[in-house]
């Protein structure tokens, strides 16, 4: 994942989404599993792949503790869905949010999950993925689509 920093401008509204999240006013009814891998997305389109994981770890928890429920945070999760993200992403081809979600809608489906293929229930929902980035403990792990 070699995608570089900054590469992208965002547009006015994908501008406003990002303050929105930064600053903890989006409404919590506004945020569901779409919107965080679409957040996924636009962090790692305008800040690389490598500085995206801790932006976006950093900003979610952030917004989590702004909307009073910081336990929500979910670190596997969050890191496995990025990593997901920036996969795709640097496969190609580049294009606006609405054509990367047609073109990867198991990203978005939240129940079951895309990473019900590479964790199981048990690893995925320990305190300790909570707390820290596990690896996947299902093998082979699936292939890329």
């Amino acid at each position: 994942m070699s995608t570089p920093a900054a590469t992208v401008a965002l547009t006015a509204d994908e501008e406003a989404f990002v303050q929105a999240f930064r600053t903890g006013t989006l409404a919590n009814d506004a945020f569901h599993h779409r919107d965080h891998v679409r957040m996924a997305w636009l962090y790692v389109r305008t800040h690389g792949p490598a500085h995206a994981v801790t932006r976006f770890i950093d900003d979610l928890r952030a917004f989590a503790a702004a909307k009073g429920v910081p336990r929500l945070y979910h670190a596997t999760i969050t890191t496995a869905y990025l990593t997901l993200v920036a996969e795709r992403m640097a496969a190609g081809p580049e294009g606006p949010w609405e054509a990367f979600a047609a073109a990867h809608g198991d990203l978005l489906q939240w129940k079951p999950s895309v990473l019900d293929g590479y964790y199981s229930a048990d690893r995925l929902w320990s305190d300790l993925a909570r707390r820290q980035f596990l690896m996947p403990d299902l093998a082979p792990l699936p292939a890329s689509p």
